[in-house]
């Protein structure tokens, strides 16, 4: 009927069990009760398209829409099943309006689907938009609207996928995080040309993050963050545009217990307590973005190794220093790291912290080629760290002559030339 009062739930799953294959939805509003299961082994290969015209009401606990397969391979052509092409390929939804109108209501489940496709599909007042569980391989999410849901926008819950691409988004206002995966098995993850923002509830919410990958129990790898806008919302605990722990469970032939390769690349960064939080990360290349009110840091590596942060800019811009942007402590920190290479980054403006780059506890770090300016107390804090090399840096405040260039702190087998060094150098014994 699509008139928003009749409950369609019986009669979609109807159409669904009888093999209908295509669901098209002319203009209206559909209320659901009851979840739409779509077995595809059982009916086949199923599409719900809506041209955009067709809402759902999702008035029952969870979600509107869930799909189930039986693929248990890889994305290898070898491992998937004909009775899977056949049957279950390629679950598609396009162009519909999913409403939460009940506390537990969802919007997308899927478990067990082989190239699962959602585009031009809106989510919106649910607890999840898209909840992933169990195991998935090769999902693409295109030019979706996840917006002011209760929970996460993608839910990558207890899952084991390999291949998903998130591009050409709008993540928004969604009050337990953008895309969080916990307790999965991740690799193959690109996030790309998205705008995902505020994702992170009130001043009372639950730490979470614009993007939070938790390797925790599990482990994820093999990520690229690239060409998004992320930003907002410092006022909430512990928020944090991008936040990856990559500690993960162990693996028979190495003791090495950190999970990466993650690039982060061409991002516009701001208005959180940290731009970006990796700990126990082994390979990550953070390039070209720019940070800006981190609020609590721009920049915290924890424990990581084989990183490189190159190209980045990280500016006080007066433009965006309106009300309390002036409390954003900004600044970048590396504690109990290791072989890592900071080159080419452009550092401006004061940063209330100990120093503009502060290096704790860490060893073979190579510092270059970096302009540090106006960075407020003290330019370069070096505290435990040894052999590592700090050269050709650019690190004037004009405007502060007691500003101090450089301290350090028990630093050993460390090559420093601070030629262009305006302020004089601090020697802490």
């Amino acid at each position: 009927m699509g008139n928003g009062t009749v409950d369609e739930s019986a009669a979609i799953q109807r159409a669904v069990d009888r093999g209908a294959g295509a669901l098209r939805f002319h203009k209206g509003t559909y209320r659901l009760t009851k979840t739409i299961e779509i077995d595809l082994d059982r009916v086949g290969v199923c599409s719900i398209v809506g041209d955009g015209v067709a809402t759902f009401w999702m008035d029952g606990p969870g979600p509107a829409f869930r799909f189930v397969g039986t693929h248990r391979g890889t994305a290898a052509p070898a491992t998937v099943q004909p009775a899977v092409w056949r049957n279950e390929r390629t679950p598609l939804v396009d162009g519909i309006e999913i409403v939460g109108r009940h506390p537990e209501s969802c919007g997308i489940e899927a478990s067990g689907t082989m190239q699962l496709t959602l585009s031009r599909l809106t989510v919106r007042e649910t607890q999840h938009a898209v909840h992933l569980v169990d195991r998935n391989r090769n999902v693409v999410l295109s030019q979706c609207h996840l917006y002011h849901n209760r929970g996460v926008g993608v839910f990558l819950d207890q899952l084991n996928l390999h291949q998903i691409n998130i591009d050409n988004c709008h993540i928004s206002y969604n009050g337990g995080g953008g895309v969080v995966a916990k307790n999965s098995e991740i690799r193959n993850l690109q996030i790309g040309t998205c705008d995902i923002e505020g994702n992170m509830g009130g001043p009372d919410s639950e730490p979470t993050a614009n993007i939070w990958l938790d390797s925790s129990n599990a482990s994820i790898g093999e990520v690229a963050i690239v060409g998004c806008t992320i930003q907002h919302t410092h006022d909430a605990p512990q928020s944090a545009n991008i936040r990856i722990n990559g500690r993960s469970t162990p693996r028979p032939f190495t003791d090495e217990l950190r999970h990466g390769n993650v690039t982060i690349a061409s991002n516009v960064l701001s208005d959180v307590q940290v731009n970006v939080e990796l700990t126990d990360v082994r390979g990550a290349a953070i390039t070209g973005n720019t940070l800006w009110k981190g609020y609590t840091a721009n920049l915290l590596l924890r424990g990581c190794s084989q990183v490189v942060m190159t190209g980045n800019v990280l500016d006080r811009n007066p433009r965006y220093h309106y009300g309390d942007g002036a409390q954003a402590k900004l600044g970048v920190a590396l504690t109990d790291c290791h072989d890592c290479l900071l080159s080419g980054n452009l550092f401006h403006g004061a940063v209330l912290q100990d120093a503009a780059i502060s290096i704790r506890r860490s060893k073979r770090i190579l510092l270059t080629g970096c302009s540090i300016l106006d960075y407020g107390a003290v330019g370069i804090r070096l505290e435990d760290v040894s052999d590592s090399r700090i050269s050709d840096c650019l690190i004037r405040h004009d405007k502060d002559d007691r500003s101090i260039a450089l301290q350090q702190r028990d630093v050993r087998g460390t090559v420093i030339q601070p030629d262009l060094l305006n302020v004089e150098q601090d020697d802490e014994k």
